[in-house]
């Protein structure tokens, strides 16, 4: 299993990324300061790090420093949008730098490229019933193969890395198609229709009214 060390003063961030992770299967750690995540680093062994700038005892630049010969990547999220600090980050040898706000689906796809880079993806995703193989690209519901189209298989992947979070139809259109969206919606729609069928799950990808679609997961 992916074990991600979230760094991050903000309690409710630090939280709410942790959730948001382990529902994505993987196993998420937080710590609030820069000695509690130096002590957690010294003890136990991670496979990314997501690393605030602004903490408390240790700033993030100086954990970048202690966490770089272990060779576990970084990425940074922070509230320091100036060009200068980007840049600092990435020289010191973060692997990417998101700035506060974000998009927890913008989290995600920037997890997923980072451990793919050093080897560490996933691979696996589990969702109600469904066994989704991502370097596969294969698709088993209660241990039969289900047959996707590409579309199909990219927006299934979509919508269970993003639980019960409404995905607006230009951003599902833009990631699947990769192309801008003008308006058009039948092209989205009907694959959605395909999928909801071929899983049986029209009362999971809910319509979100002038929204786009979500995938409900139960909470408890």
């Amino acid at each position: 299993m992916i074990k991600i060390l979230v760094v991050d003063d903000e309690l409710p961030i630090a939280n709410l990324i942790r959730m948001n992770l382990s529902r994505q299967g993987y196993l998420c750690t937080c710590a609030y300061d820069g000695q509690q995540a130096a002590d957690l680093i010294e003890k136990n062994t991670y496979d990314l790090i997501l690393l605030d700038i602004m903490l408390p005892k240790f700033d993030g630049y100086d954990l970048l420093a202690y966490i770089r010969p272990m060779g576990i990547p970084v990425i940074f999220l922070t509230a320091k949008s100036d060009v200068l600090d980007r840049v600092k980050g990435l020289k010191l040898g973060a692997e990417d730098y998101i700035v506060k706000p974000f998009e927890i689906v913008e989290l995600l796809a920037r997890i997923e490229v980072v451990l793919r880079r050093y080897n560490k993806s996933q691979g696996i995703i589990k969702m109600f019933d469904v066994i989704i193989d991502l370097d596969a690209r294969d698709v088993t519901q209660n241990g039969e193969h289900i047959e996707l189209t590409r579309k199909e298989f990219d927006l299934l992947v979509l919508f269970c890395q993003n639980p019960n979070t409404a995905l607006f139809r230009e951003t599902l259109f833009e990631r699947i198609w990769e192309t801008d969206y003008i308006g058009e919606t039948r092209t989205l729609d009907s694959h959605v229709q395909r999928l909801r069928r071929k899983l049986n799950w029209s009362d999971r990808i809910r319509t979100v009214h002038k929204i786009g679609y979500r995938l409900d997961v139960p909470t408890e």
